[in-house]
């Protein structure tokens, strides 16, 4: 009984095991169809993101580092101390605030001094020396309360004042040394020298037999010239001559003495009684009237002659004057002649080059003797005080070119930017200056293109610029508008962005993807009207549903878009848009 209970124990389980060996088979043999469908993808699912109320800003963004601004190469215009021997740094400069009238460097123990102006020292300003750069440098002595006059001339108060200014710094002015002196002493000895050759020269000349007469002759010559125009300038002053003078008084005195007969004959003639005869009165005014007449036609015809005989005596006397100046020419010409052709005439033409020589030697000397200031002792900056951010020589160098750099105390970034985005760029736009752990200071656009390069950058070569301009990049110069905090972190890379627009206020937005362009071309969203999307954004499952709402876009700022539903209320903030996925 018992073993019949085992064999058929062991033969239900045979078949629970071969049952569960065909239960497991099955499980995992599919039809192809199955196998298809199990391998097509899943259906594309919708990724949108929620629209945002926000304040959108486009900006520009530069990078940098921040630095002083205005950086200004300095370099002597020429020698300091007056002398052609090796410029040699005795002290060099010093990094810190420069202010006028300060010692910058010396060499050779001598001063280079900063002073304010726009004219670059260019020469040496000696006595006589006129120009913009005397009177910039007079206006700088004035500044520092050494009263020279501003007339542009280096003259001897502008001396007296230059030499106040070095003897507080503790300096003298470059006077001439004893090898100058000498050598002005010879030179005008040489002037000297040439004028009384020629002096001598001149009065052996003029002292020959061949030439006195002559001289004489050219003498006389000019006195009848004198005479002749004073005669002519005497006749057209006066009208008359004595004698017409007193002719003219008898005729206008006749013209009178007419004048009253015929009005004392009209009387009687008017007064005369029935028993006088009237006929004998009317002949006596008759007559009086035809003597006026007469009186006043000689009177006119006196006048015509009188200036006939004017006009001719004038003409004579105007015949007088070419004749004498054609002697006086003729005499001169024969004078000068009869010099050409004496033998002293070479010898006196020498004189006058070698006097002309001696002069010009002189003055070209003594345009720099004198208590003058050499061209390298005095540096003239657009702006002071301004700070020596770092010094290019050391002692005991020699000057070749350029010494220093100086800046402005104002900080700055100079950066660039691609052309295009050079076009939306404005003087004075704001912007935000940030560092690399997130500080923000408030900062201006001041200068774009060729005014934003630094001076140091404009003598780049010209390779330089062409590999620039292939690149498409604009230079930008930007400053801050607080100093507070900036002076740790210069030289520190920052990154300035400029605002180029905003919108007044919060506006509804949506990212860029999400705005699509219908057939008519009107702007579109597709807002999502079901399913469960979770509010990071992301995909939703494959029921949502999503209707078109048409939009007006307005700034585009880091992804977003500014958006107005054309219908009023069709969007609002929290609705979500669809910005990838089929809808």
């Amino acid at each position: 009984m018992r073993s019949r209970r085992r064999a058929l124990s062991g033969i239900v389980a045979g078949v629970v095991v071969i049952a569960g060996a065909g239960w497991a088979v099955g499980s995992r043999l599919r039809s192809p169809a199955d196998e298809a469908a199990l391998r097509q993808p899943p259906k594309a699912s919708l990724i949108t993101s929620p629209v945002v109320r926000k304040k959108l800003t486009s900006t520009v963004a530069v990078s940098g580092t921040l630095a002083y601004g205005s950086p200004l190469p300095v370099t002597l215009a020429g020698v300091v101390g007056g002398t052609a021997e090796a410029q040699r740094v005795t002290r060099a400069p010093r990094p810190g605030r420069i202010a006028e009238g300060s010692v910058l460097m010396e060499v050779n123990g001598r001063p280079v001094f900063a002073l304010r102006g726009k004219v670059p020292m260019h020469r040496t300003i000696a006595p006589g020396t006129a120009g913009a750069d005397v009177r910039q440098l007079q206006t700088a002595l004035r500044r520092l309360g050494f009263g020279a006059p501003a007339t542009g001339v280096f003259d001897s108060a502008t001396t007296a004042a230059v030499q106040r200014w070095y003897a507080k710094r503790g300096y003298k002015v470059q006077e001439p040394d004893l090898a100058a002196k000498q050598n002005r002493q010879q030179l005008r000895q040489a002037v000297q020298t040439a004028e009384e050759a020629l002096l001598t020269d001149s009065k052996a000349l003029d002292a020959g037999r061949d030439v006195m007469p002559l001289k004489l002759k050219f003498d006389n010559t000019r006195a009848d010239l004198r005479t002749a125009e004073g005669a002519l300038e005497e006749a057209g002053s006066a009208d008359l001559t004595a004698e017409e003078t007193r002719q003219l008084e008898d005729l206008r005195r006749a013209v009178r003495t007419a004048e009253e007969e015929v009005l004392a004959a009209d009387q009687a003639l008017a007064a005369a009684k029935p028993e006088d005869d009237r006929r004998l009165l009317e002949m006596k005014a008759s007559n009086a009237r035809q003597n006026l007449e007469s009186a006043r036609a000689a009177l006119d015809t006196f006048d015509d002659q009188a200036g006939e005989g004017r006009d001719k005596r004038l003409e004579e006397l105007r015949k007088a004057v070419r004749l004498a100046q054609e002697n006086l020419v003729a005499a001169e010409q024969a004078l000068r002649q009869a010099r050409q052709d004496s033998p002293l005439r070479l010898k006196i033409a020498n004189g006058r080059e070698n006097l002309t020589s001696a002069k010009t030697i002189l003055a070209e000397y003594m345009k720099t003797y004198g208590v003058g200031v050499p061209p390298g002792e005095i540096v003239f900056l657009p702006s002071l005080p301004a700070r020596l951010d770092k010094a290019s020589v050391k002692p005991g160098d020699t000057v070749e070119g350029k010494v220093a750099t100086v800046t402005s105390s104002a900080f700055a970034v100079t950066g660039s930017v691609e052309s295009k985005e050079a076009k939306l760029l404005r003087k004075g736009m704001k912007a935000t200056l940030e560092t690399t752990d997130g500080t923000r200071f408030p900062a201006v656009l001041s200068a774009t293109g060729e005014a934003a390069k630094p001076a140091e950058e404009e003598k780049k070569s010209e390779d330089d610029k062409a590999s620039a301009e292939t690149l498409g990049s604009v230079p930008v110069l930007l400053t801050p508008t607080v100093t507070k905090g900036l002076r740790r972190l210069v030289g520190v890379p920052v990154t300035v962005k400029i605002s180029i627009g905003a919108t007044g206020g919060a506006v509804l937005t949506v990212p860029v993807a999400a705005v699509v362009t219908s057939a008519d071309g009107r702007p579109r969203v597709q807002v999502e009207v079901s399913g469960d999307p979770d509010d990071s954004g992301g995909s939703s499952d494959s029921g949502d549903k999503v209707h078109d709402v048409e939009v007006r876009t307005g700034l585009t700022a880091d992804g977003d878009v500014e958006v107005t539903p054309v219908k009023p209320g069709g969007l609002k903030e929290g609705d979500r848009v669809v910005v990838s996925g089929d809808s």
